[in-house]
């Protein structure tokens, strides 16, 4: 980023961003779609937002370095907790979420929808029984 990159407030958000794949740019090369973020009335900062299929690829890339392996590489029960956080996250609205993630996984997608189907499951209350 060209501009005020060591003022504290570029410090404190940078990684924000950097988690969700953005990229900070000076405010005066801000485009339309991009977020100025301003400290006492001045503009220091402005976000670049990644495309959403961009920041899924990010997300994914950044659970494997976090768990210091491939993600296809983890147990069943680690890459269903992945599934579920990604889930509360939105990754399966994208177009090819299901897809995307499968391959990261190193599953088919229907193992990914019984992942899904799996913890919806989970989540219902068993149906009373008549006394």
């Amino acid at each position: 980023m060209t501009g005020p990159a060591d003022h504290p407030f570029v410090s404190a958000v940078r990684p924000l961003v950097d988690a969700m794949g953005g990229e900070l740019i000076a405010p005066d090369r801000a485009r339309d779609d991009d977020v100025v973020l301003s400290w006492e009335g001045r503009a220091v900062v402005a976000v670049r937002l990644p495309d959403i299929s961009a920041s899924l690829d990010h997300i994914l890339a950044d659970l494997g370095r976090r768990h210091g392996v491939p993600l296809s590489a983890l147990d069943r029960k680690t890459k269903q907790g992945i599934v579920r956080a990604l889930e509360q996250r939105g990754a399966f609205t994208v177009r090819h979420g299901v897809e995307t993630v499968a391959s990261a996984l190193g599953v088919s997608r229907f193992t990914v929808y019984n992942y899904l189907n799996r913890e919806k499951d989970a989540e219902r209350p068993e149906p009373r029984r008549p006394a």
